[in-house]
């Protein structure tokens, strides 16, 4: 239920937004409007209509089309007199009176959300938002040690060698980046095996193992393109998502807690 009511207030109501889109056309002289726009798609999961191909564009516009026509088809009939009619448009009102208060209380939440609170959430926190070191490396996957031991020795006699390993990289390599020269990009430590990332991390910028490593995979020869040191990650590239996790934090609390208070006060009557 809360969870709900969070992704309620969350998620902006297509209901309030009625400014009318420009250029987007008529039928039968009633404007198409950004609210058909987004009605339209509110099933596309968050894309916009700017961000849409012309044909896509096209099916959207199409679908307001068809459903104008048949609205106004509708409406030349009584259905509006009807009791279904009446019953469920109070239905949506109730619905759309709720879906604007909980947005109403969750941007009181977002106004007591100081700079502060985002700060002190960030420094009792600081362990989630640490950047471990990474290395950037390539490497050569062989089958045998003998085959790993002749690559070396041919990087060992080569002039340019990380050329030269991109070269055997493509032609030798039986992993899936050797088409890549081998390329891995950057990495965190954790992420490779650990005999793989015990000797790249050996390495410095530019080095490559001269010896074979042995891993479940079989063996590699790896070139280290580069490494950055472990760190943190500064504020302001975590402030926003740190200051929304709090507005949901306290929203689905404050929320929570009315609930209960109002059960309290209610008389409820359930079916058995």
């Amino acid at each position: 239920m809360i969870k709900k009511a969070i992704a309620l207030a969350v998620t902006t109501t297509l209901f309030l937004s009625v400014a009318q889109a420009d250029g987007l056309g008529s039928v039968n002289g009633e404007k198409i409007t950004k609210l058909d726009v987004e009605m339209t798609m509110g099933a596309t999961g968050g894309m916009k209509f700017e961000t849409l191909d012309p044909a896509m564009k096209k099916r959207v516009l199409d679908m307001i089309v068809d459903q104008k026509l048949l609205t106004q088809e509708a409406g030349k009939t009584d259905v509006a007199k009807s009791a279904e009619y009446k019953e469920q448009l109070e239905a949506l009102k109730k619905g759309l009176i709720l879906d604007v208060w909980m947005k109403q209380e969750m941007k009181d939440v977002e106004k007591a959300i100081s700079e502060k609170d985002v700060k002190a959430f960030f420094k009792k926190n600081e362990d989630r938002y640490k950047k471990p070191k990474e290395l950037k490396a390539r490497h050569i996957l062989v089958k045998t040690e003998d085959e790993a031991k002749k690559i070396i020795e041919t990087l060992s006699k080569a002039k340019d060698g990380l050329a030269e390993f991109i070269k055997l990289a493509k032609e030798k390599s039986t992993g899936p980046s050797g088409k890549n020269g081998g390329d891995l990009g950057w990495f965190p430590l954790n992420r490779m095996v650990p005999e793989f990332s015990a000797a790249a991390d050996k390495l410095k910028k530019g080095e490559f193992t001269k010896a074979p490593v042995k891993t479940q995979f079989g063996y590699h020869i790896i070139f280290l393109d580069d490494r950055k040191k472990a760190g943190a990650v500064e504020l302001d590239k975590v402030a926003e998502s740190i200051k929304q996790e709090l507005v949901n934090e306290k929203f689905g609390a404050k929320i929570q807690a009315l609930t209960k208070k109002l059960r309290e006060k209610a008389k409820i009557e359930l079916a058995k």
